[in-house]
């Protein structure tokens, strides 16, 4: 192996040549094909290939360029600004009066700004630029409209076990980019575990069979293994597209009244990193979103379980949480709250800032009292039942609404019955106060 391949990282070194050697991404690049017939016929389009690290939109892009013997200019989002684009373009003009096509690469194109999209996309317009951009980040959400309606989006998926594994054993035995001169062996028990701690990451599963290969001597094992993934995390971006795609499983999980799921993905969160206060705050807001007053103990089991978080850190908080989830998860459940709640903010936000009726106002001072303030209250304490049948309490423009609709599953069912009685006695009893025409 030659000095200069041998300082490379493997990663690297075993980066596809040829689309025939890329692993994995079948479902846009398997024979017949869209993007596999584009590359194959050297006809490149401008696309954003959108996926988690490690899935090989960097190799894809370049793949894309050799094809159809492009020029190959690359632009990080992080360090480029536009003066870098207008270098790019530039580049572009002249490989075209040679009657070559530029292919510009930009990576962790999510973070380009607006003013930055904007000053390549008349470019990508005319052809003088065929542009690809890769993306962790739901491309819906960052990139501009403009320049997501002249490209072709494709969604790149985290690589199978099997693919790992083949990949892994590519590169063991590959005598020229890989590790093949060195005679090594992996165990199955390893390579299981290899695969599991790569979390579908190619670069990742390369870097520590890179890494494993250093420790071993003929044979990576699991003693081996021990050493290479001690501090080994699942990928996870606290900020990104991950992070709230397993926050609303576990959130669908409760609502869906799988216990076993939501645990599932408390853990996963877990595993990679996330902060769990920040899961017990979100815990709260389900308890009264998703369970409300079916069971409102839920909510101050949340509560405490933040609490014990608060008070004893990790790991001896977490359990707590994972109570409250499990908790949430096996009850009755109700959105009966949450809808209501929404109903009135949206009614107030069309009525306005209607004035307070003054026999619900209180009249602390002779002036007030004289003004009418608190005039024909009725306490409902003092009334059959404790309660004021035929009162009104709504601003006098509006007609009672009934925003809050329990439904008829744990606690709610009491408590719709109760309403229901209520209403009947409203129903059976002379209006107290006359509207405002």
């Amino acid at each position: 192996m030659e000095t200069a391949v041998a300082t490379r990282p493997l990663a690297d070194r075993m980066r596809p040549r040829r689309i025939d050697e890329f692993v994995g991404q079948t479902h846009v690049l398997a024979p017949g094909k869209a993007l596999r017939r584009s590359i194959e016929a050297g006809h490149p389009h401008s696309m954003v290939l959108w996926g988690p690290p490690g899935t090989g939109k960097t190799t894809l892009a370049r793949l894309v360029a050799e094809a159809s013997e492009a020029q190959f200019i690359t632009l990080s989002a992080v360090m480029s600004g536009v003066k870098d684009i207008r270098s790019a373009v530039d580049q572009a003009r002249m490989a075209q009066t040679q009657g070559r096509a530029t292919v510009l690469f930009v990576d962790e194109a999510h973070r380009f700004n607006k003013s930055q999209q904007d000053a390549f996309l008349p470019f990508v317009e005319d052809g003088t630029l065929i542009f690809i951009g890769a993306t962790t980040e739901n491309p819906s959400f960052e990139l501009n409209n403009a320049l997501l309606s002249r490209v072709r989006t494709y969604v790149l998926r985290n690589l199978t076990a099997d693919d790992l594994s083949s990949l892994i054993h590519r590169a063991l035995l590959d005598q020229e980019r890989g590790l093949g001169e060195r005679g090594l062996e992996i165990t199955e028990s390893a390579l299981e575990r290899l695969v599991a701690v790569a979390d579908g990451d190619a670069r990742r599963a390369l870097t520590l069979l890179e890494v494993a290969s250093d420790l071993a001597e003929s044979v990576i094992d699991d003693t081996v293994m021990d050493e290479t993934t001690a501090a080994g995390l699942r990928r996870f971006d606290k900020g990104g597209e991950a992070f709230y795609d397993q926050i609303s499983a576990l959130h669908k999980a409760v609502r869906g009244s799988s216990p076993d799921a939501a645990l599932y993905w408390f853990c996963r969160m877990l595993d990679g990193g996330c902060d769990p206060l920040y899961l017990a705050r979100r815990v709260v807001r389900m308890a009264s979103e998703d369970v409300g007053n079916a069971d409102p103990r839920a909510l101050t089991l949340a509560l405490a379980a933040w609490d014990t978080q608060e008070r004893l850190g990790s790991p001896e908080g977490e359990l707590a949480v994972a109570q409250a989830v499990l908790y949430m998860a096996s009850v009755p459940k109700s959105n009966a709250v949450y809808k209501a709640f929404n109903r009135a903010m949206k009614h107030v936000r069309e009525t306005g800032s209607l004035d307070v009726p003054l026999h619900l106002r209180n009249a602390p001072t002779k002036l007030m009292k004289e003004l009418g303030y608190s005039q024909g209250y009725r306490y409902a304490h003092d009334e059959p039942e404790g309660y004021a049948a035929g009162e009104d309490y709504f601003p006098e423009e509006l007609a009672p609404a009934n925003y809050y609709q329990p439904v008829d599953r744990g606690l709610e069912i009491r408590i719709g019955e109760r309403l229901r009685r209520l209403r009947a006695l409203d129903s059976q009893a002379p209006p107290t106060r006359r509207r405002r025409k």
